[in-house]
């Protein structure tokens, strides 16, 4: 897909704060004022969860060809989930902490209009994962995420206890808090805070992390993206939750399993500004370049 001026835009705001409310606003008042169509929605709105609801008209045509989602990470997932479904890009704007999925921050808000009007801006396609889990009564459930899957332990004074199987061959049985697989864009979000490790979003690959797992071996794994991924909860210990992006998708009771792929969906993120990843990594993570050693003479 080339860059194009759209016609339909959605922006998505935080759900709890007024000023990044204000600003949604401002946003869809200088779009408007260009002859687009503008719809501002609430981050925690029930739209999010019927994409349909919102993004496809009775005809089967999109009523947006563009989301703009302004907040933290969580609200770019929220909205990330409209744009993958709606198969239309996102261009993310931090009013958070960190703000790592997002292009531009508060004081860009200009530039980002301007470049939405005059089409200046490129566009990267991203993978993304999916599950399809078959439930311990034989029914399924379905679910995609764009930064990552994971099966958790339900209660926190008990372990998970599950086997992982990768391509078919049985890789570990842990004791554990939980299972987790993300992108390669995911990465730097819950599966670096497991002790992941950080691969670059365009490399293509998944990534496995053991959670707080009570075994020798629990290191994390980096897979190719064709991988199928099966974890299977064991019929003793607690159950587990299956998780998309934060969104608690199904109960997992002893003989569930969950497998995990590639998913068939990507989602497309509008990129305006020539920041590569490292320069990302290192001023959204505060990283200390300098180390311990700094200024030490010689």
């Amino acid at each position: 897909m080339e860059p194009f001026v759209p016609q339909r835009v959605v922006v998505v705001s935080h759900p709890f704060r007024s000023d990044v409310a204000d600003q949604a606003e401002k946003v869809a008042a200088s779009l408007r004022a260009a002859g687009i169509k503008v719809s501002v929605i609430s981050g925690d709105t029930d739209t999010l969860d019927d994409p349909d609801s919102l993004l496809v008209a009775n005809n089967g045509h999109n009523q947006a060809d563009l989301i703009i989602a302004l907040g933290g990470d969580g609200t770019v997932l929220r909205a990330a989930r409209l744009a993958g479904e709606a198969d239309v890009p996102l261009l993310g704007v931090n009013f958070g902490r960190v703000g790592f999925l997002a292009e531009a921050e508060v004081a860009d808000l200009d530039i980002v209009v301007s470049r939405i009007l005059a089409a200046d801006y490129e566009l990267e396609e991203l993978p993304t994962i999916q599950v399809q889990a078959v439930l311990s009564d034989g029914t399924s459930r379905r679910a995609w995420a764009f930064n990552d899957i994971s099966v958790e332990k339900a209660e926190p004074a008990r372990m998970l206890e599950v086997i992982v199987d990768i391509d078919g061959t049985r890789v570990a049985r842990y004791g554990c808090d939980g299972i987790l697989c993300s992108t390669a864009a995911g990465s730097t979000a819950h599966a670096m805070s497991a002790g992941g490790p950080v691969v670059w979003p365009d490399v293509d690959a998944m990534v496995v992390v053991p959670v707080s797992a009570h075994a020798l071996f629990t290191k994390p794994m980096v897979v190719r993206p064709q991988a199928v991924i099966d974890v299977s909860v064991e019929s003793y210990g607690t159950q587990g939750n299956l998780i998309a992006d934060g969104r608690r998708v199904a109960d997992l009771r002893g003989g569930a399993r969950a497998r995990i792929t590639r998913g068939d969906r990507p989602v497309l993120l509008v990129r305006m500004f020539d920041r590569t990843f490292p320069s990302r990594l290192v001023s959204k993570l505060s990283l200390p370049v300098d180390g311990w050693r700094h200024g030490e003479s010689s």
